[in-house]
């Protein structure tokens, strides 16, 4: 009776652990019925037989969490990364990547453009001293002044429809500048503004997504055409503007931002041309760089006339957000500190070489 009652417990044990490891673990059935099968063959030895079922359920429990296969695990991950990868600088600041359904939300809405700052601290070592200020010639610029610049633009209108093939979207975009050399520390004649450039543009950007050979993860994201006035509302002697027909270009690879900019000057009639030599001091175009490590802005631009005298400009920037001063000041504002070393800094002093290092905050627009 005992061993009767035995061998029914055995098989109530065999059933029960059959259906338990069919429902909780993930290899086949016919997997499973072999391995209980093989274990129930062991009658005579009832430690070798639940060792067999031991080693059965861990075979099991190794397979259930078990990576998936190679492939698997690297693709999901992947698709799920790119579709949860926040947007870049580049594509906030031009909205390169808005889904059709919200792309007329973000018309008529303010945007940063170039950097906005004010550096109270912008020393020059040598002042241009052809221009005597308010047309007093005692009222010579001082080594030091102070510098700021708003830019922002506005989208009136943009499409998603695709005209040219790469082409994803086209937008229209309103843009003004104003650069501002405020000499703020000369009381003797009233602090007055030195000079301020006005800058207003029209532009029309293309959306695309183009790959460089040989450099894919190097993307370019967008370029423009546009109409660019620059002036300084000063009467003769000292005016200065000019028109251009501008194009550019914004190339991207994670943190680093490489824009093309390019112009030609609309002639103008040479009697009443305030400045006739200024494609001489600054050129075709420039070339900025510029990265961002950990709430760090490192810029660099440089300008060149590609003629024998070999007329440019460079300038480098450097950002720190103020919260790594301290935490309480936040990360829209940075301390600003930049380097500008050639012609064309102000259209006041265009043709005259300026060696400038300035000090001051910027507006973080990439935080």
């Amino acid at each position: 009776m005992k061993i009767l009652n035995n061998k029914l417990a055995f098989k109530v044990t065999w059933a029960c652990v059959f259906f338990i490891l069919i429902a909780a673990f993930p290899g086949s059935a016919a997997e499973i019925d072999d391995g209980l099968a093989k274990c129930a063959g062991i009658k005579d030895d009832n430690a070798a037989r639940l060792k067999c079922f031991d080693d059965l359920a861990k075979q099991q429990t190794s397979a259930k969490h078990a990576s998936p296969p190679s492939d698997v695990a690297a693709t999901v991950p992947k698709e799920l990364a790119k579709e949860n990868k926040p947007p870049s600088l580049m594509s906030k600041q031009w909205d390169l990547d808005v889904a059709k359904e919200n792309l007329k939300g973000t018309f008529f809405k303010l945007k940063p453009y170039r950097p906005i700052y004010f550096l109270p601290v912008a020393y020059n070592s040598s002042p241009n001293e052809d221009t005597a200020l308010d047309f007093d010639k005692n009222a010579k610029a001082q080594y030091n002044e102070a510098k700021f610049q708003i830019s922002f633009k506005v989208k009136p209108w943009g499409t998603d429809i695709e005209y040219i093939k790469g082409i994803k979207g086209i937008d229209v975009w309103f843009a003004y500048t104003q650069l501002a050399f405020w000499q703020l520390y000369n009381s003797a004649f009233s602090s007055p503004l030195r000079d301020i450039n006005y800058e207003p543009e029209l532009l029309i950007n293309f959306r695309t997504d183009y790959s460089i050979p040989g450099f894919d993860d190097f993307k370019v994201r967008y370029f423009n055409l546009g109409f660019n006035h620059q002036s300084n509302g000063r009467s003769v002697p000292l005016s200065r503007s000019w028109n251009r027909i501008v194009a550019n270009a914004g190339l991207e690879k994670n943190n680093f931002n490489l824009l093309l900019k390019t112009w030609y000057r609309i002639p103008e009639d040479e009697a009443n041309d305030d400045n006739p030599d200024i494609s001489r001091y600054m050129g075709y175009g420039e070339l900025w760089g510029i990265y961002y490590w950990r709430g760090y802005r490192f810029a660099a631009m440089l300008r060149n006339n590609f003629r024998q005298e070999n007329l440019g400009a460079i300038q480098l920037d450097w950002s720190i957000p103020l919260s790594m001063i301290h935490k309480e000041l936040g990360n829209r504002f940075s301390f600003y500190v930049q380097y500008f070393n050639g012609y064309g800094e102000g259209l006041l002093d265009y043709n005259k070489s300026i060696n400038r290092i300035s000090v001051g905050f910027m507006l973080a627009d990439w935080n």
